[in-house]
């Protein structure tokens, strides 16, 4: 059985002025997962994912990377394996060029020029930004930054990523460039992914695996059909339905239209309404 890339029992997590942020965390990734954090705003995503990171380490409780306790581990050591794409890109962006931008951490690390500048090559090419190495940062559209972002980590040879709303501020094609770039990464260079998001209408396309967080705590773990098996859980906790689930779970209790299960996706459902009706049609 593989060993998780990453453990956490966060017991808790309190804010500098005494606000509980997390409690009673149990959460493993395991190598070559691509799982999300699903939870409304102010659930406590983040800070999940800068404890996840390293970031933050006066919590009670254990997070294992590799099997070693990260509050023991040093900078280098973690972030050799694991790295955060934080929400925003100028966050994290500074250099001049695209190509600085990524060469920094392996220049940081210690590596020659040469391979620097191979590095900075494949990360480039891994995220589909190779022919803008030379481009300024500050010319760079927003979901080109949030590319370069993660190039900058791939550079350093990390293998697993932390991201907090990788869609965030993208328009409809660029989140599903977004999500189509993160999903190669993982299945092609089995690169393990976190991501941190509140849109339910991505995540069963893309996500085999989801955690519910609301108000700081896990309060459901599971595949995607198993996390929205329940509608009435999901209002609970400031989340719905996907939209085509939604319409169909409508169909289905408001029409009494014989649908068997709630679809998430528009593929799954257009093969349950052929199915539906076909059978319907054939039974006059």
């Amino acid at each position: 059985m593989s060993t998780a890339r990453l453990s956490a029992d966060i017991r808790s997590f309190r804010y500098p002025d005494g606000t509980t942020a997390l409690s009673d965390i149990l959460l493993d990734v395991m190598p070559g997962e691509f799982c999300g954090i699903l939870g409304s705003n102010g659930s406590g995503k983040t800070t999940l994912l800068k404890l996840l990171d390293g970031m933050i380490k006066d919590f009670n409780g254990t997070v294992l990377l590799d099997g070693e306790n990260i509050r023991k581990l040093s900078p280098r050591e973690i972030y050799g394996k694991v790295g955060l794409v934080f929400q925003n890109p100028d966050d994290q962006l500074f250099a001049h060029s695209v190509y600085e931008d990524v060469a920094f951490g392996p220049r940081n690390m210690g590596c020659d020029e040469e391979s620097v500048r191979r590095l900075v090559a494949e990360a480039l090419e891994a995220v589909e930004m190779a022919e803008l190495s030379a481009k300024d940062i500050h010319n760079l559209s927003y979901g080109q930054k949030k590319r370069v972002c993660i190039a900058g980590l791939l550079a350093m040879g990390h293998e697993i990523l932390l991201l907090d709303e990788p869609t965030a501020g993208l328009d409809p094609m660029g989140e599903y460039r977004m999500m189509e770039l993160l999903t190669r990464l993982n299945r092609e260079s089995r690169v393990t992914i976190v991501m941190a998001t509140h849109s339910v209408d991505l995540v069963p396309v893309f996500l085999n695996r989801l955690h519910i967080l609301s108000r700081g705590k896990l309060v459901r773990s599971g595949t995607p059909e198993e996390v929205f098996s329940n509608r009435d859980d999901l209002s609970g906790v400031k989340l719905r339905l996907p939209y085509i689930a939604e319409l169909i779970h409508q169909l289905k209790n408001g029409d009494n239209l014989p649908f068997r299960r709630i679809p998430l996706t528009v593929g799954e459902a257009r093969r349950d309404i052929l199915e539906t009706f076909g059978a319907a049609l054939s039974g006059r």
